[in-house]
């Protein structure tokens, strides 16, 4: 047994069974001597809704999924070599591609709308970015993906050098700005997210291990019950040896001459 095999196994399941298998997971690694891969399947995170969703569909329809990271492959393609004719007609593709496998994850998993959307974005973002799409591709997500806005533009026109290079200077100076402040509403989202994630993961921790302190503890008090029960009945058996002891000896000693 590896990591990759029990993270495998793990991240297949509905994010409600994760962390108790998780757990269990972690015990059989320990309690086999294998103390790292204990702690290291224990650092595994449990996935959001979304995320097993899509890591759901890599898994069962990987046909469909490849469907799309080609076109995102070739989108890319065609934005680094500036080619209209294929930045159009990719994009076009591109939506018609996202729309409908957004679609048959949320029916396979019967989704939520903040879900569906937390989707969507994903498979974008698995368009967008090539890292994303390995993600994606491998089926272990733990929180839905994004990307900080891609949108294929088309062929510059020729202008003299100098006033396209200080458009361009201007240009890039704008979306650099954009771009830092769409990353620091990211990161501060990111961190919300991963803060709730946190705390509806450790709550179900909490009703799990109070419900079994709280069926463990009647277990005990029944058995102190029994036991309580057991000594008086114990009791009651010693002063009946004692009585017929001392009547078997009082007997004895008539028969003595």
């Amino acid at each position: 047994m590896d990591l990759d095999e029990v993270a495998d196994r793990l991240y297949a399941l509905p994010p409600p069974e994760f962390t108790a298998a998780r757990a269990a997971e972690a015990r059989a690694a320990k309690e086999a001597g294998d103390v790292r891969l204990s702690r290291d399947i224990a650092k595994l995170r449990r996935p959001t809704v979304s995320a097993w969703a899509v890591n759901r569909f890599a898994r069962e329809r990987p046909e469909e999924l490849a469907r799309l990271l080609e076109v995102g492959e070739r989108l890319r393609a065609a934005w680094q070599e500036q080619d209209a004719t294929a930045l159009a007609e990719l994009t076009q593709r591109r939506a018609e591609v996202t729309a409908r496998l957004g679609r048959l994850v949320r029916q396979a998993g019967d989704l939520s709308a903040a879900a569906g959307a937390e989707v969507d974005q994903t498979l974008e973002a698995a368009v967008v970015d090539a890292e994303a799409a390995a993600q994606v591709r491998g089926g272990r997500l733990v929180k839905p993906l994004s990307y900080s806005g891609f949108t294929p533009a088309p062929a510059p026109r020729q202008r003299p050098a100098a006033v396209r290079k200080s458009k361009e200077e201007a240009a890039k100076s704008k979306e650099e700005a954009a771009e830092a402040a769409r990353r620091r509403e990211e990161a501060r989202a990111k961190e919300r997210r991963e803060a709730e994630a946190a705390h509806r993961e450790w709550r179900e921790a909490l009703a799990a291990v109070t419900k079994e302190h709280d069926e463990r503890a009647e277990e005990v008090a029944r058995l102190e019950r029994e036991l309580a029960g057991a000594r008086r009945r114990l009791d009651d058996s010693r002063q009946r040896l004692e009585v017929t002891q001392r009547e078997e000896r009082h007997a004895r000693r008539r028969l003595e001459p």
